[in-house]
Parts: C-alpha cells; sequence; structure tokens
C-alpha cells in the first residue's frame, strides 16, 4: 500500500511503497494516537505495525516494528480501540476477533461468538462496546472486555453490510440489501435491537454503501463504490431521527472511500 502526502498531481508509478506482506492487503488504519504509526492486515494471514518515518518514505519499506500472528485464515479487518492506546482488534476468516497488546505483541483476548466471516467492526465513542455486522445476517453488540453479547438482532429483512455508532446517541446505523435486494439503511438504538427504530429503502443499485458519520456535526454520509453521488443525512435525537438533506453528483464513478 502507499503512504503519500498531501499534495495535487499525480503519484509516480515508481513512488515508495509499504510492501511486506505475502498476500494481498485487506485492511488499513492509522493510530489515532500516534500519527506516524498504521495497521495492516492481509490475506498472509497477519496483522503487522508500521512507522513511517518523519518526511515520508524515501524507499519502499518492506520491515515491519511488530508482525502479529494468531489467526488461522486471512485476516479481513483492523480497528484501533478509540481510547486505549497500543490495543489493537482484528477480526479474521477464521470467524475469530482478537485484541492484541502491542507492547507485548500479543492477543489478550478472543471473541469466538460468531458464525460466520465478520463484515464490519464499530466502536462506540468511549471504546466500552464493539458493534459487529456478520456474514450469518446478525447485527452484534459486544462487551469488548469480558465478550459477552448485549444485543443481537437476526437481520432476515435487512441483510447487513456496514455499521456505525452515531457518537453517543446510543444509535447505530447499518447500512445493507432489503428482501428485494435494494440498498437500505437502518436505525438502531444500541439497547434494544429486537427491531430498527426506522428502515428506508435507498435505491436498486448493486455496489456496498458505506455509511461515514461526523458527531460534531451529527451529519451522516452514505457513498457507495461505482455510484456518482454522496448522500447527506442529519441525525436527531426525537422522529423521525434521520432527515435527508441533499447530494452530492459527480459524473465520475467513485472507486474507493475513506
Amino acid at each position: 500500500f502507499l503512504d503519500f502526502p498531501f499534495q495535487t498531481g499525480r503519484i509516480e508509478p515508481n513512488y515508495p511503497k509499504v510492501c511486506g506482506h505475502q498476500g494481498n492487503v485487506l485492511d488499513i488504519k492509522w493510530n489515532p494516537f500516534i500519527e506516524n504509526i498504521i495497521a495492516s492486515c492481509s490475506e498472509d494471514t497477519s496483522v503487522r505495525i508500521w512507522e513511517i518515518p518523519e518526511g515520508g518514505l524515501k524507499r519502499n519499506m518492506t520491515e515491519a516494528v511488530l508482525e502479529l500472528y494468531g489467526h488461522s485464515r486471512r485476516v479481513g479487518l483492523v480497528e484501533w480501540h478509540p481510547t486505549t492506546n497500543n490495543i489493537l482488534f482484528s477480526a479474521g476468516y477464521d470467524y475469530k476477533v482478537l485484541i492484541w497488546n502491542l507492547e507485548v505483541g500479543e492477543p489478550v483476548k478472543m471473541i469466538d461468538c460468531h458464525t460466520d466471516v465478520i463484515l464490519c467492526m464499530s466502536f462506540n465513542t468511549d471504546g466500552s462496546l464493539l458493534a459487529t455486522t456478520c456474514k450469518d445476517k446478525r447485527l452484534r453488540v459486544l462487551e469488548p472486555r469480558s465478550g459477552r453479547i448485549l444485543q443481537e438482532a437476526s437481520c432476515k429483512n435487512h441483510r447487513v453490510n456496514r455499521v456505525v455508532f452515531l457518537g453517543s446517541t446510543k444509535r447505530l446505523l447499518t447500512t445493507g440489501v432489503s428482501r428485494w435486494n435494494t440498498r437500505q439503511i437502518a436505525l438502531w438504538d444500541q439497547e434494544d435491537l429486537s427491531m430498527p427504530l426506522i428502515e428506508e429503502e435507498i435505491d436498486g443499485l448493486s455496489g456496498l454503501l458505506f455509511p461515514f458519520y461526523d458527531a460534531d456535526t451529527h451529519m451522516l454520509y452514505l457513498a457507495g463504490k461505482g455510484d456518482g453521488n454522496i448522500r447527506y443525512y442529519e441525525i436527531g435525537s426525537e422522529k423521525p431521527y434521520l432527515s435527508y438533506l441533499m447530494e452530492f453528483r459527480s459524473p465520475a464513478p467513485q472507486k474507493g472511500l475513506g
């Protein structure tokens, strides 16, 4: 993968890369506490921690600061704990979530409650709760410290793909597909997943919808790979909870989102 400075213009094909994995890189996340530390995970079953030198890369980086092995199959997701430094979560295709203490380079806990591939992970503001979506069509809210499932929803009418905690509102938003194969969003109460507060169909396109939430402005942005638009919503504390505002349109399809 590439790490390059914010600047306009084309990146040269021979620009230095981080290339230490032995398989495709599936996810990368910057450390929220140390700006030059990045975690990556790969099809090679490893999680690696990289330290980008000041001033950026001058040559290809192949040696990681840490190489973490604990999953038996490829690793699809990594997430830094939002309030505790050196704690990293990883989710593998072995259906397990590992919690790593990077000071010792070992997993300190394994969460083994999923029955299929984990599609997405999201922390609440203080990191006391972890929400996951899974290929088994279930949405779960977990307590990371104990690994207990606090709430669980069977999403047969809303096949969930992505989930995000909505700041300090005690609500979750998921994106997925309805039984009629239309793209859909759903809003949930984190303390009661028996049924969504609201469900809203978006369109009939096939690309995954990615939700991005800005807690300072209570704004939700919905974008999909291959789409030419980004939708804006405002999240409210009272019904209807979700208010559509407008959308940005572009003639060029979106290739990546972050």
